[in-house]
């Protein structure tokens, strides 16, 4: 049985501040900024606010991002491509979850970029042309109370492990109201197949204390000692740790799901291009993670290279291998059918 547990948030931060202060012009701050992107996202607000300040101090490049549902976002982009940019304000820049991005690449709405930089990424994170990079993934993991995990001979770090451990409580986002939450349950049937998976829900089903709303919520519920095991987002785990909750990470032994966020460029010919492409570039930096890790925001950059990812202590975390390719309709019956068999099965 292996555990884990984060020691380098702290060290990696004083590490990149000093990486940072060399980057980032002092006494320039009133400049006004010399050129604007445009970015579609998928990302909250908050977020992207905190990528957008970051780059805008360090390049003058202000870069305004429009937050969209997927489905907005994929028409949007669609009709920019057929409108003319000297009357209209298309898009520069595409910042979204990969299967948002994929669908874009299929329909040739995004163009391919290659760089130095982007070229160290392994290719499960990017698409096979170039036509959008990942910059960071937020992967499911096991989330557990010290004191539990104190008191345990053998520690659970296997799916099917953690479905027949016995006495165990468990915390966990409903699959029905979080995209990283039926994500899960979405690449565990792309990797175990259908059966296997639903057997390990079933077995997870009569521990789970409450399917929360929000991701945070199991996170809180394991740190508060109100469950012993939470499946949870690591970036919600590594913000709770940074507060002072007792918590350790198990990264499930036999794989995991993730959120992959990525960044692509349109087909519109602009002048911006280049600049946008030294944005998406910039993504993939540790000054690109030390804004988001300064503001709680905790992700894996996918950037061997960068310090970021040097410093991160799951080295030996699996991922699953497999990405889901399934229809809207077999997604919602996959759903549906947790919901009958598993959530509210008599």
């Amino acid at each position: 049985m292996r555990r884990y547990t984060i020691y380098f948030l702290t060290a990696f931060m004083f590490v990149i501040a000093a990486v940072a202060g060399t980057s980032y012009r002092v006494g320039a701050d009133e400049r006004i900024s010399e050129l604007e992107l445009t970015a579609y996202t998928t990302l909250p607000a908050e977020t992207v606010t905190i990528l957008s300040e970051a780059y805008e101090k360090e390049s003058h490049v202000r870069v305004n991002f429009v937050p969209l549902p997927a489905k907005d976002l994929i028409q949007k982009t669609a009709d920019d491509a057929v409108s003319d940019p000297t009357v209209v304000d298309t898009v520069d820049v595409i910042l979204a979850d990969s299967a948002v991005l994929n669908s874009l690449a299929e329909r040739q709405l995004l163009i391919s970029h290659a760089s130095e930089t982007n070229d160290a990424v392994k290719n499960n994170f990017k698409d096979k042309h170039d036509r959008w990079i990942g910059v960071w993934y937020d992967p499911i993991i096991f989330c557990t109370n010290k004191d539990f995990l104190g008191k345990l001979k053998e520690i659970p770090d296997t799916w099917t492990e953690l479905a027949t451990y016995r006495n165990v409580r468990i915390g966990i986002t409903d699959f029905l109201v979080a995209d990283a939450a039926s994500n899960l349950m979405l690449q565990m049937i792309s990797n175990f197949g259908d059966a296997q998976t639903y057997q390990i829900l079933r077995g997870l089903h009569p521990k789970v204390v409450q399917y929360t709303k929000f991701l945070s919520n199991p996170v809180r519920q394991a740190g508060m000692g109100e469950t012993d095991i939470s499946i949870a987002v690591e970036s919600e785990t590594l913000r709770y740790m940074q507060e002072g909750y007792p918590l350790k990470i198990i990264y499930p032994a036999d794989g995991t799901a993730y959120l992959l966020t990525g960044a692509g460029l349109t087909t519109k010919n602009s002048p911006k291009s280049n600049e946008a492409k030294k944005f998406t570039d910039w993504l993939l930096s540790d000054n690109a993670q030390l804004a988001l890790q300064s503001n709680g925001f905790y992700f894996i950059s996918t950037n061997p290279n960068s310090l970021a990812y040097k410093s991160f202590a799951g080295k030996n975390l699996v991922l699953f291998p497999n990405a889901p390719n399934f229809t809207e309709k077999q997604r919602q019956e996959f759903l549906e059918r947790w919901v009958k068999h598993v959530r509210f099965r008599d």
